[in-house]
């Protein structure tokens, strides 16, 4: 899936005032955590995810395998916090972008 400059102007706006509701730690990427995010963009569709202060990797490399291994799409990154969006195989449109 790739989403259109509108689609993804119209997702950030959107998550411009959602929490983060998933960190990544020192840990780094986890199999529970790739199944939380999963079981997050499920619900949601769009969620926001805080990279803490301690994690060394390259958030832009972060982003991109994070995108891969949910099969989402990464919305936006600005500096640790990343948006990803993947529509829900069981209720699609919650998360915005039917909107358009």
């Amino acid at each position: 899936m790739v989403l259109t400059s509108k689609q993804r102007a119209h997702l950030r706006g959107l998550a411009n005032d959602m929490p983060a509701i998933i960190q990544v730690g020192k840990g780094g990427v986890s199999d529970n955590l790739i199944r939380q995010i999963d079981t997050a963009l499920e619900a949601r569709e769009l969620i926001k995810v805080r990279l803490l202060q301690n994690v060394d990797d390259d958030p832009e490399e972060l982003a991109r395998g994070l995108a891969n291994v949910t099969g989402s799409e990464v919305v936006q990154r600005i500096g640790k916090v990343i948006v990803l969006y993947r529509p829900s195989k069981e209720n699609p449109g919650k998360g915005g972008i039917a909107d358009l």
